[in-house]
Parts: C-alpha cells; structure tokens; sequence
C-alpha cells in the first residue's frame, strides 16, 4: 500500500517532472517523449492511489472527494478561476508534461465569429491560437463557435472551457499538426465536417493552403505533449480524436464520447513505423451511447488505458494492428446484447499465428454482460512491470472515478446537459455558468449579453441584434415554467412552431409567441432550450440541425 504523499511533496514531484524542459516541435524527428513508459505507468499509479487515500479522509470540502486525480489537485482549490493555470500541474501519463500556455498571459475570446481564416480578427479563437506565445485561452462567455476552416493551433496553447458552454460544431473542428504543449479542457466538439481546399493562417507570419480535411473532432499529427481533458465530443464526420504521423506523450483524459463510429484512431498505417515511438494513456473517460468501434483502434506505440467506463460498443472496444502494446488496467467493460460482439478486443486484419505474440492485457478489468478480452503476448514484467496495480474495487468505483467525464459543472458551476435527439437519452455532461453577470433577456423584443453569468440561463449565447447565422437563442432560466411533458413525449416547442433558414434575419423575441422560444420539459437532467441550425429546405435533420441545452431541474 502506497503511503499518501502530502500535497507539499506532490507538487514538488510535479515541478521536479517539469525540470527537463520543452521546446516548440518545429522540426519532426520521431523520438519517445519520455524515457520510460514503465515509468508512466507506475507514475499513474501511485496519483491514483493518492488520490483515493484523500477521498477517505475527511476533507472539508465534499466536491474534492472523488478519487480522480486530476479533478482532486484543481478542483479543491475554491478560487481555482482566479488560479487557472494550476491546471498544467494536474496531468497524468504519457501526456503529463504539457504545459500548455501556462508561462503565457491570458487570452479571452470575446468574438466566436471565423470569418476569415487567413486574417482573424483579435478577439476570436483563431487570433488567440495562432499566436507564437504562450496562451492560455479562456472564452469571456458560453459561445458556439462554427469554425470556417481547420483551427490550425500553435504550440504553447491552453484551450479552457470552464466557466462557460463552449461548442465548436457544425463546421470545421481542430487541427494540432507537428507543434507541442497544447491542453484542452472543457470544451464540447461535435458535428465536425470536412473544410479546406483554401488559405488558413497558422501563424502571425505565415499562411498557406491546406487540402481537404477529414472531418476528425481533433486530429493530432505529428503532435507531442498533448493533454486532452473533460472534453464532449460526438457527431463528426471521421473520427472524434487521431493521432497519427509519429505523435506521442499523449494523455486523453476524462472526457466523454457518444454518437459516433470509429471513435480513435491512434497511428497512422501499418507500415508508418515510425508511430513505433507513440505512446498515449486513455484514462478515466466514458464511453459511451451510441459507439461502434476504435476505442481505440491502434497501430505500434504503447496504449495505457486505465479506469474508463466502457458502457457501449457495436463491433469491438480496443482493435489494432501492427503490433501495438495494450495495458488495459482497472477498466469496465459492459458488453453489448448482441451475443456476436460480446468480445471487447479485435486485432484488425490479422492471423492469429502473428497477433498471439503481440502484448495485449487485462489486468483487474471488470467484465460485465459477458464481455471479454482476449489477452496475447509473453506477459513479461519487463513490459507490464508496474509499482502498484489499480484492481476495480466494484462497479461503483468506477463510477466515482468516471462520475464528471465530460464538459461539466461543479458546485461552482451551474450544470447543463447538451441532449441529442434521435438517440436513447444521449446525454453529454456540460459546463455552465459563465465569466459575466449581465442583464439578460428583456421582455418582447429587448435583448441582452447576459455573458452567460450566474443571473442568466446556463449556457446563455450572446444575442446580437441583426445577426442572420448562426441562430444563438437564450432565455433567463426564471422564465423558463416547466412543461408537464417528458422527453420524447412532449411539443418541440412552447407558442408557434417555426424553423429559420440561413438566410432568415434574426427574428425578434415577439415573434416567438408567448413564452419562452423551446423549453421541452423538466428532464431528468434539466429544462431543454433547443436550437436549430438550419442551412437547408424543409424540416430539421435529427442529430444535425438541432441542439438542446439544459439546465438541473430544481
């Protein structure tokens, strides 16, 4: 049994790792981005057991006492929004050492406007991350950000979401190409589409044309030090994350994933060797509704995957090929109906007389449903040997550790859901309350920047007045009278029922008849606002034209 560390002698630990220093990836050359893996993966170990050994004593503040690492070293702090870059000590695994922006000063977005990538305007998220300084990059109020073309980000750059309801969606989402030290925290990616075939800048003093984009939620290539945190993403046309072209010292972390097909991709082909030096920890994620495959779908490298909830897959959970080395620690695995699909490993295009000699294990993995993983490899303790192993003390262990994966709010923040229709109750955790007071909505037309504050609805939008596209519509949560209706069952929306198209102004509050624009009832998880997005004729398209935002319900 590990004895606990004070927090004096963890951050101590913490600042000795960052000792070694890192410089901006301006060049590609494909090296590990730490000597020892072992050494990681006794690293998450003994801050996991930490952190447990914490969540039994009896701290003063409740919402510290999660058993979650990383949550526990920021989330204690009560004046955490004054003390963001805190969050750079708090990582974990291959990707522990991004530093993000953390040496820079704070950058707001005030603008979620990309109306021209080549030369974005100061205030918007291209401005900020473009930037060859160190950034960390905060949003002044919840926004939702269509992207033109491919965020293209330099290194040194935090993208932190807490605070407000960040969406980038329905355009294109971010790019992380042969750079280092970028975290990204608290953001919902989702409906990402396929841009390019024109100019992007990606640095004050250059830009260039880029091809045709996958579509991917975020793809990372030939990117180092990359910590990827409480991040939502569904719905976009390729994957959710990859990580290819010789990437490494990755950490993907407690983020949630639902609605899509091949989830994540790590390494690019099976004869790219150089993704060899690749090596990435999955760690307290959940994934969740409506997933298929590549959870992930890996290619050489070395795969840490610890204490994520896996509640749904289709085809397989964790697939490869290449000879890629899996530690699958202290996970849960809920196996599908399906009695076809019931096994959570699939080596991809391969006889069995090559994968059996590839190192793929399940230690103190909890099996459910009738899943199970079929093990390979010698088992070595060279290539397993680990300081303390995480046994999965019963399902509601894993629970604790996942409770908050995704976009979230605390008892700092007001919590909101963003609900998918089309699915079985998909639900993706979002974070609330924002960065301003502001005076919210008026009655009839009147209409006001709440900032996305505390008096306003969680996950307010600016309004402004003209604007044709995106519509962004808000109303202040005290006006919001319950619908008797559960989901599903209910109107789309309270007074007249009317979808706007793109060329459509901006229509006033009158309009929109006697209450509030779209409040589909008190869910389990809240009051809905829902939003459509239209860029076509005829009705909305589920999963594609419409969001809902939610709030608790009291």
């Amino acid at each position: 049994m590990l004895l606990p560390l004070t927090r004096i002698s963890l951050c101590a630990l913490l600042c000795l790792s960052l000792l070694n220093g890192v410089t901006p990836f301006n060049g590609y050359t494909p090296v590990h981005g730490v000597q020892d893996p072992e050494e990681v993966v006794r690293m998450v170990q003994r801050k996991m057991n930490e952190s447990i050994t914490r969540r039994h004593l009896q701290v003063s503040d409740p919402s510290c006492a999660t058993g979650n690492p990383i949550d526990d070293c920021w989330k204690c702090d009560p004046d955490w929004a004054n003390n963001r870059q805190r969050l750079a000590d708090c990582g974990i695994g291959f990707g522990r050492d991004a530093l993000g922006g953390r040496d820079g000063p704070i950058y707001i977005v005030t603008d979620p406007s990309d109306d021209d990538p080549v030369n974005p305007a100061p205030g918007t998220l291209r401005y900020g991350v473009i930037q060859a300084q160190p950034l960390w990059i905060i949003f002044a109020r919840s926004m939702l950000i269509k992207l033109k073309e491919e965020l293209i980000m330099n290194s040194f750059k935090t993208l932190d979401g807490r605070g407000a309801d960040v969406h980038i969606a329905f355009g294109a989402c971010i790019t992380i190409q042969y750079i280092s030290n970028v975290i990204i925290h608290n953001i919902n990616i989702h409906h990402c589409v396929p841009k390019g075939n024109t100019n992007v800048r990606d640095s004050p003093n250059h830009y260039g044309y880029r091809g045709r984009s996958d579509g991917d939620g975020i793809s990372i290539f030939g990117g180092r030090h990359i910590w990827i945190d409480h991040c939502s993403l569904s719905y976009c046309t390729d994957g959710l994350i990859d990580a290819i072209m010789g990437s490494t010292a990755i950490t993907i972390s407690n983020s949630y994933f639902s609605h899509h097909n091949e989830v994540m991709l790590l390494g690019h082909s099976d004869s790219y060797t150089p993704d060899s030096a690749m090596q990435v920890t999955i760690a307290f994620n959940h994934f969740g509704e409506a997933l298929v495959q590549r959870m992930p779908r890996c290619r050489f490298g070395y795969i840490h995957i610890v204490n994520n909830d896996f509640t749904q897959w289709e085809m397989y959970a964790i697939g490869g090929s290449a000879n890629p080395t899996i530690n699958s620690q202290g996970n849960r695995y809920i196996a599908p109906s399906n009695p076809n699909a019931k096994e959570v490993t699939k080596r991809v295009d391969v006889d069995e007389r090559k994968w059996s000699n590839w190192n793929w294990r399940t230690d103190g993995d909890l099996m459910v449903n009738g899943a199970f993983f079929v093990p390979s490899g010698l088992g070595s303790a060279s290539k397993y040997e680990k300081a303390y192993s995480v046994e999965p003390k019963s399902a509601a262990f894993i629970d604790a550790l996942t409770r908050n994966a995704g976009v979230f709010g605390s008892s700092r923040d007001t919590s909101t859901s963003v609900i998918y229709p089309g699915g079985n109750n998909g639900v993706v955790t979002g974070g609330g309350a924002g960065a301003g007071a502001g005076a919210g909505a008026g009655a009839g037309a009147g209409m006001g920047d709440t900032g996305g504050g505390y008096g306003g609805y969680p996950g307010m939008v600016s309004l402004e007045a003209g604007r044709a596209w995106p519509m962004q519509w808000a109303w202040p949560v005290s006006w919001a009278t319950p619908s008797p209706h559960r989901a599903g069952t209910g109107p789309d929306l309270i007074g007249p029922k009317k979808h706007w198209s793109r060329s459509d102004p901006l229509p006033k509050w009158a309009s929109l008849g006697p209450g509030p624009p779209s409040i589909h009832g008190c869910l389990a998880l809240g009051l809905v606002l829902r939003l459509y997005f239209m860029d076509h004729p005829g009705p909305p398209v589920p999963n594609r034209d419409v969001i809902d935002f939610g709030s608790e319900c009291p």
